[in-house]
């Protein structure tokens, strides 16, 4: 351990498994207290005891808009500051869109792109007033790569790189970082309505990556001297021809 992170307090969305955890672990190795955000409180206060005293549960049911308003104070209490806000939750749909489900589509777009933003708004002003702060996106490949397979999960993603850009300029006078982490493909639960011969496929030729690389990006990003904004990181398997 290094202290990267040393005296940072940062909270991350979606974080009691896949890469949010992984990046929670991460940043708690190198000396950062984290707020672990997820809806899952029986796994969440698991993780949270098994991870030490530096890990700290919060329950927050992110497709509730009125909660993801009201996170800022909630996390003040359990941190008593915040220094990173890390919006990684997220959802995967893949397929047609002839054979595709709105419905399905209106939950995933809700979450990667509704709740991103409306967490980033609830954390914003207090970044802005301390005049510091990292606000970081997991965004993804097909944030800049429309991929044919995903069309409705590539258009969240586009989504998120417009606002990641635009206010990123909006808030760096006051100090305030903002980039974006685009991974390919990572084993998480979001792959899990992949074909199970393209998983099979993908896992033997090495094309799939494992969620501690993103994390190490993520942390890579955070720790540059505070006049340097890694806005867009992408992390690839080599074997991934984009």
């Amino acid at each position: 351990m290094s202290n990267l992170m040393k005296n940072k307090v940062a909270a991350i969305s979606g974080a009691a498994s896949g890469i949010g955890l992984e990046c929670a672990k991460i940043l708690l190795e190198e000396g950062a207290k984290v707020v672990l955000i997820d809806r899952a409180e029986d796994r969440l206060n698991k993780l949270c005891a098994d991870l030490g005293p530096n890990a700290l549960p919060l329950v927050v049911n992110l497709l509730d808009g009125a909660e993801v308003s009201g996170m800022l104070p909630r996390i003040l209490d359990l941190a008593g500051s915040l220094d990173i806000f890390h919006a990684n939750a997220g959802a995967y749909i893949g397929g047609p869109v002839a054979e595709g489900d709105p419905d399905a589509w209106d939950r995933m777009l809700n979450l990667n792109i509704n709740a991103a933003f409306r967490s980033v708004h609830a954390v914003l002003p207090h970044m802005i007033a301390q005049k510091s702060g990292d606000i970081l996106f997991t965004s993804s490949i097909a944030g800049v790569v429309p991929v044919v397979w995903e069309p409705i999960y590539t258009a969240s993603k586009f989504a998120v790189q417009a606002f990641v850009h635009s206010t990123r300029r909006q808030v760096a006078p006051h100090g305030v970082r903002v980039g974006a982490v685009l991974p390919g493909p990572v084993v998480t639960a979001l792959l899990d309505d992949w074909p199970k011969a393209k998983m099979e496929e993908a896992l033997a030729n090495g094309s799939l990556m494992q969620p501690r690389e993103v994390a190490e990006a993520v942390l890579f990003m955070l720790s540059r001297q505070r006049n340097v904004t890694i806005r867009d990181l992408v992390i690839l398997p080599n074997s991934v021809d984009l």
